[in-house]
């Protein structure tokens, strides 16, 4: 019976290395408790989930999806990043809210800036002997 669902689930699953992962993966959920979508006919969990997948009452992108869902450890969520006023602008209640503009600073500006920064020039220390 299993060998004749194998070939029935070759066209449903890639390869049959994918189609192991997600039988195999079928099958614990159906011993955690999940409801099957076919008759179990006496059959056991691996077998039922080999007839669930040729028959195609469970999609195999689904059981992939929740088969990479299950073994993910850390899942990122994006979330968009609160809105943070900028400095020296008032509220939006506020009626004196002042329009806070950013200046554009050149290479060559930056350049000028930079050099104006110099280190100091060492003093040497005076024996106090």
């Amino acid at each position: 019976m299993a060998r004749v669902t194998v070939e029935d689930c070759i066209d449903k699953v890639e390869n049959r290395f994918d189609l192991v992962l997600l039988a195999s993966h079928r099958a614990r959920m159906i011993s955690s408790g999940a409801q099957i979508t076919i008759d179990r006919d006496n059959d056991k969990n691996p077998v039922v989930s080999l007839r669930e997948i040729a028959e195609t009452t469970v999609s195999p992108g689904d059981l992939k999806e929740d088969l990479i869902h299950s073994l993910q450890k850390y899942v990122e969520v994006d979330e968009p990043e609160p809105e943070v006023p900028l400095i020296g602008a008032g509220g939006a209640d506020s009626d004196d809210a002042e329009v806070v503009t950013s200046d554009r600073m050149t290479e060559e500006e930056l350049l000028k800036g930079l050099e104006g920064l110099a280190p100091p020039e060492e003093v040497p220390e005076e024996d106090a002997e």
